[in-house]
């Protein structure tokens, strides 16, 4: 493993240009400016450098030198911390736990529908898009509360809601007229300069 990840000198990201969590990964590392290479993975047609390095064989995976990560929230974290400006996430304890708690529900609310919305029949996409439509939707005062999301700052929760409010689209996900906070959050993040360079060409035809 260590001699594969040694021939990378610059840091390297296995990413699914239309995967959600790959995107999020992509968009931290705008967000911090950092240089990358990334290597575009198709589903069935796997890297044999990313099939000797990640035993789950799945994306994101990220390589830095000897270091090999995957998981998309484990890479987050990484990078926030290896490359601390801009911070994207809180310095104190509580603020910090709160936002992990708010990634947490994200993760679990929302993103567990993914799956479904992606590969299910019309039948199970079409429930997935209503339970998440109806969600994001009764959330609306909590994207209107703060600039970003429970955040005066852009943070890591801001990286993973991004991507899944950018597909809603594509996944025939309308919401309400009346979720006018939701809409405003979306303007701001979508026409961010970091969340632009995090796009493929193949994620900015979604919503064309």
């Amino acid at each position: 493993m260590g001699v594969i990840a040694n021939r990378r000198s610059v840091m390297t990201l296995f990413s699914d240009p239309v995967d959600p969590y790959s995107h999020r990964v992509r968009l931290v590392l705008a967000e911090k400016g950092i240089t990358f290479e990334v290597v575009d993975v198709e589903p069935g047609n796997l890297p044999e450098d990313l099939i000797d390095l990640n035993p789950y064989q799945s994306v994101p995976t990220l390589v830095d030198r000897e270091l090999v990560l995957y998981d998309s929230r484990v890479i987050m974290e990484y990078l926030d911390e290896r490359f601390p400006h801009p911070p994207l996430m809180p310095v104190d304890p509580v603020s910090r736990a709160k936002m992990l708690l708010a990634m947490y529900r994200i993760e679990t609310d929302w993103y567990s529908l993914v799956s479904d919305l992606q590969g299910g029949d019309t039948k199970t996409r079409n429930k997935a898009a209503k339970m998440l439509r109806d969600s994001i939707a009764a959330a609306d005062e909590v994207f209107a509360f703060k600039p970003w999301f429970l955040s005066d700052e852009f943070s890591l929760a801001d990286c993973l809601i991004g991507p899944l409010l950018w597909r809603l689209p594509a996944w025939g996900v309308e919401l309400p007229a009346q979720a006018k906070g939701v809409r405003a959050y979306m303007e701001r993040l979508f026409g961010r300069e970091s969340f632009q360079a995090s796009l493929t060409e193949a994620e900015r035809e979604m919503v064309e």
